[in-house]
This record gives structure tokens, C-alpha cells and sequence, in this order.
């Protein structure tokens, strides 16, 4: 029997409150550290490089809402969650560091003034993101093939790396700056969304945290007690800003000879996105709702590819916090309505009343909860024998969260690792190459070892040898800085001690992992391979998921 769909619930509003201040989060991270690292003038970034990026927010979560109806229609269930989109993370920090920033840092040192420099960065930062947007599209042919072949400990083990250890941890920086109002914000977000308690009077538990951590953070700033001020950003004339549409005279396509050496740090962002996406189609099959990956990276790809030509510099892509939005009560009414919201702050450009006036303490909280509920579903969604795999493939996350403070201590006291003390040198490096990919490397590990799980010794040696070759051209456990790709012959600057971490004695280490496992199949008695148990990585759906036929 055909159910009306029920695309708008109650459980709607607490969604688009987390959504939205997820996606609110992701803009304000652009605008601050570009200010704080690099000195790039925060107004250029909100009337110039907000307006595009939410656009780009704009058509995706659109387009994720239709296709929620879609499924609802043909799977005849009422209560389809939406595919959550937003701007990505990982790639944000990337992008300020290692592109937009050092690209606007160049400029000045070249002789560039602040506008100036502020000008071509983004127009570098356009370049890139439109180049991400067509790796995008073009993965998404092969994407539906790599979610039936991969485990799903390798899919959901490389989402947990993710939520737990940068989505999870990273907003506890900022909680802890002004603890009470922090604290006060994750106890309202923890209560409400994790125990389930309901606030009075209904109100939403992530509009509750804002409410709550706003309000102690006005009444201490009232008392003298917060040194810490809320971002500052000149907001005379920030409404309705046009400079944006500058992006429509195309100059930028100039900057495309400029932008080419970033490519090799754009690349490994783009594809981790892809990789990002699968998982977050196979996190929202775990609970029921089995859309097509091809037509959620194709989908991912297009809102990427209109924010770089609206004149955005961060790329999209699904949110991998699926499950906790469908455990809010979200429909479809939530992604349609932060669509709305966003759009409307970058393009109304009242984005810039916000960034200064909501205290980031208040706001982040949201995301502790995101990434808690995706890594306790990653965990439930997978094999119990498989659990040992999920942990695994946070160890690179580890890493990769490591890097991101020991860089920018480095750029900003103009040391290099050589210029270090010690072992820490090498240390760094080690952890720079396991670092580098990490969300490719969590995959390939977690894969890999469900396969041994599994006694399947062969199937573990291709992972592993896949690792061995992607280590050779710097997709994964790339040495350098930035993580950029490299050519196995290229000559390479490594600190002191360093010698055996090259990228050709990377690739041979995980090929002689991969030929040590498949010697010791072929040695295993025939018997005893016949009788290897199928694995129970869920490269089908579960047992409670719409069938084949009913995915969208």
C-alpha cells in the first residue's frame, strides 16, 4: 500500500536547526581562519567567496529533497530522510590552508596589496573548485561499483575516523575558550539530542544550545568576565553585496595557469569527498533509506561545480550526519528549509551580522553531536567481528588531526622540519605521511582488515596492494606538505632520517604485505580455503532495507 509521504514533521525543525547551524559552522570557519592565519580581509571573503559557496549549498540540498520524494514515491514508505548536504570540513581547512591562503600570501609578498591579493587568491580558489566539481562528476560513474565491492567496515570505518576524531573533536577547541558557555551548550545538545530529553515547551534542542549558550555568553560579556570577543567583521553596507558577481565577467578562467600547482592538493580533497560520499550513502542504507550513489556524488559534483562558478572556493558534499538527522525526525522539510536559509544569508548577505554576533562556543556544540551519533551508527551498522576494523581506521584520522596544529605553528614561526630539534623531525614527517589521504587510507585499512577477519588473505592483499600503489603518486601517505600528489620519480626535499619513508619504499612495504597474504592463502590447505565463511561486510544491503529495485 502507497503511504503518503510525510515530508515535513515536527522532527524537522531540530533537523534544520542542525543542519543549519552545521552548514553556519562551516562558513564561519572559512571567514576566521583565512582572517586569523593570513591576515585575508574578512569583509572581501563575506561579499565575495560567501555568497557562491552558499549557493552551491543552495542546489544541492534542492536537489536532495526531490530526491527524497522520489524514493518516498517508489518505495511507498512515509519516512524517507532527505541526504543532508553542506559544505565539507576537511577540505575547508585544506582549502584555507594550503590554497586560498598561501595563494593570497604569494600575492602580497609579489608586491600585491590587500585587495589585490585577496582578488586573485579567490579567483585561484574559483579555478580549484571547479576542477573538483568535475572529478566529481566524473567519479560518480564508478561509484555505485566501489560501494558493492567495498565492505562496509571500510565505508563506515573511514566515516567514524572522521566523526570522531575532526568533526567531534575540533569544535571542543573553541568550546573550551569560554567554558561556561561552551559547556552550557553541550549540556542543552548531549541532554536534548543524545538522552532524548525534551526541553520545555518543545523547543528545538539545537535552537535550545544556540538560545542557552548565547544567553550566557551576552549576560558574562555584560559582567566584564569574557575576554574573548566574538568574531569582528565590518558590517556597514554588508547587505545585499554584489561584488560577487563579478565572478560572471569570467576573469578568473585567467588564473587557471596560476592555479595548476595547487592541483595536486585540490585533487586528493575532491576524491576524498567521492569517498566521503559512498559512505554517506551506505550510513544512510544502514537505516533504510537506499538512494542511488551514483546520482548522490553526480549530485554532489553539480552543487560543487555552481559555487565555483557563483564564485565559491568551498566544495559540497553529503553530510555524513544522515543518521543523526533521521533520529532528530527529519523528512525532507529540513534540507528544503536550510536551503532556503543559507542561501538567502550569503546572497542577502545578512550572513555577516550573524558571523559577528552568534558567539562560535554557542554554535559548535552541534557538532559533537553529529559526529557522535555517526560514529555509534558506523559502529551498529557494521558486523560485531568487524568492530576492530572501524577502530582502525581512525588511527590515520589521528594523524591527520595532529597536522593540522603542527602546520600552522610551523608557518606561522617560519620553521621548517629541518630547522627542528631531536627526533621530532622524523616524528613529524611519520606523522605528515600517515596523515596524507587519510580518509583513502581508513578505507583501505578497514577493508583490508575485515577481509582477514573474514580469512579471505587474498581479497586483503588487493586492498593493501591498492595502498601500495596509491602511496606511490601521493594519493595516500604523500610526504610533502599540502598532501599534494607525486611522481614515484620525483625528486623530493625529506628531513634528516627520512630516507626509508619515500614513496617507492612505502608502495614496496604494502606490496610485500600484499605478497606475504597471498602466499599464505595459496599455502593454506584447500579445505580449509573452501570453507572461508562469506563475509558479512554488508556489501548488500541489510535485511530491513528497501529491496534493489526501490532505489532511487
Amino acid at each position: 500500500m502507497l503511504n503518503r509521504y510525510r515530508w515535513a514533521r515536527a522532527g524537522d525543525i531540530n533537523a534544520f536547526f542542525g543542519l543549519m547551524l552545521d552548514n553556519l559552522a562551516g562558513l564561519v570557519l572559512t571567514v576566521s581562519m583565512l582572517a586569523t592565519a593570513f591576515g585575508f580581509p574578512a569583509n572581501f571573503t563575506v561579499r565575495y567567496m560567501i555568497p557562491g559557496t552558499a549557493l552551491g549549498v543552495v542546489v544541492g540540498d534542492v536537489l536532495f529533497t526531490w530526491m527524497a520524494f522520489r524514493l518516498a514515491r517508489r518505495s511507498g514508505r512515509d519516512d524517507v530522510t532527505a541526504m543532508p548536504l553542506g559544505l565539507d570540513t576537511p577540505s575547508t581547512i585544506g582549502m584555507v590552508l594550503f590554497v586560498v591562503g598561501p595563494a593570497f600570501v604569494e600575492a602580497t609578498k609579489g608586491g600585491a596589496n590587500s585587495e589585490q591579493a585577496a582578488r586573485l587568491a579567490w579567483q585561484i580558489g574559483i579555478c580549484s573548485i571547479v576542477f573538483s566539481g568535475l572529478i566529481k562528476l566524473l567519479s560518480a560513474l564508478g561509484s555505485d561499483w566501489i560501494r558493492r565491492v567495498v565492505p562496509r567496515a571500510g565505508l563506515l570505518g573511514s566515516l567514524a575516523a572522521i566523526a570522531l576524531v575532526l568533526i567531534s573533536f575540533l569544535p571542543l577547541l573553541d568550546i573550551f575558550q569560554i567554558p561556561i558557555v561552551g559547556l552550557a551548550s553541550l549540556a542543552v545538545i548531549l541532554t536534548t539530542l543524545v538522552a532524548r530529553v525534551s526541553l520545555p515547551l518543545k523547543i528545538p534542542g539545537a535552537l535550545g544550545a544556540l538560545l542557552v549558550g548565547g544567553g550566557f555568553y551576552y549576560l558574562l560579556k555584560g559582567c566584564g568576565w569574557i575576554a574573548i570577543e566574538p568574531a569582528s567583521l565590518p558590517t556597514t553596507g554588508a547587505l545585499f553585496p554584489r561584488e560577487w558577481l563579478e565572478v560572471f565577467s569570467f576573469d578568473w578562467i585567467k588564473a587557471i595557469p596560476l592555479a595548476a600547482k595547487y592541483l595536486p592538493i585540490v585533487v586528493p580533497f575532491a576524491l576524498a569527498t567521492v569517498v566521503g560520499g559512498i559512505d554517506c550513502t551506505e550510513s544512510a542504507a544502514a537505516v533504510g533509506d537506499e538512494f542511488r550513489t551514483g546520482r548522490i556524488i553526480a549530485v554532489e559534483g553539480f552543487a560543487t561545480l555552481v559555487a565555483g562558478f557563483c564564485g565559491g572556493v568551498i566544495q559540497t558534499t553529503p553530510y555524513i550526519g544522515h543518521p543523526a538527522y533521521k533520529a532528530m525526525g527529519g523528512r525532507a522539510a529540513y534540507t528544503l528549509a536550510t536551503a532556503l536559509f543559507i542561501g538567502s544569508a550569503g546572497i542577502c548577505g545578512y550572513f555577516g551580522y550573524l558571523y559577528a554576533l552568534i558567539p562560535q562556543a554557542a554554535l559548535l556544540p552541534i557538532l559533537i553531536f553529529v559526529g557522535l551519533e555517526i560514529t555509534a551508527q558506523s559502529f551498529h551498522a557494521t558486523p560485531t567481528k568487524h568492530y576492530a576494523a572501524v577502530a582502525l581506521a581512525c588511527v590515520p584520522a589521528l594523524a591527520s588531526l595532529v597536522m593540522i596544529f603542527a602546520d600552522q605553528v610551523l608557518a606561522q614561526s617560519g620553521k621548517t622540519f629541518d630547522q627542528l630539534a631531536g627526533p621530532l623531525p622524523q616524528q613529524l614527517q611519520t606523522m605528515r605521511i600517515l596523515s596524507g589521504g587519510f580518509i583513502i587510507t581508513s578505507l583501505l585499512w578497514a577493508a583490508g582488515l575485515a577481509a582477514l577477519i573474514d580469512r579471505r588473505l587474498s581479497l586483503s592483499a588487493v586492498y593493501f596492494g591498492l595502498c601500495g600503489l596509491f602511496s606511490l603518486f601521493g594519493v595516500i601517505h604523500s610526504p610533502l606538505p599540502g598532501n599534494p600528489l607525486i611522481l614515484p620519480w620525483q625528486p623530493l626535499s625529506l628531513p634528516p632520517g627520512s630516507a626509508g619513508q619515500t614513496p617507492l619504499m612505502l608502495g614496496l612495504g604494502y606490496l610485500t604485505m600484499a605478497a606475504l597474504l597471498c602466499g599464505w592463502d595459496c599455502l593454506r590447505p584447500a579445505s580449509e580455503r573452501a570453507a572461508t565463511p562469506t563475509p558479512a561486510s554488508a556489501i548488500s544491503a541489510p535485511p530491513d532495507s528497501p529491496p534493489e529495485k526501490q532505489r532511487e
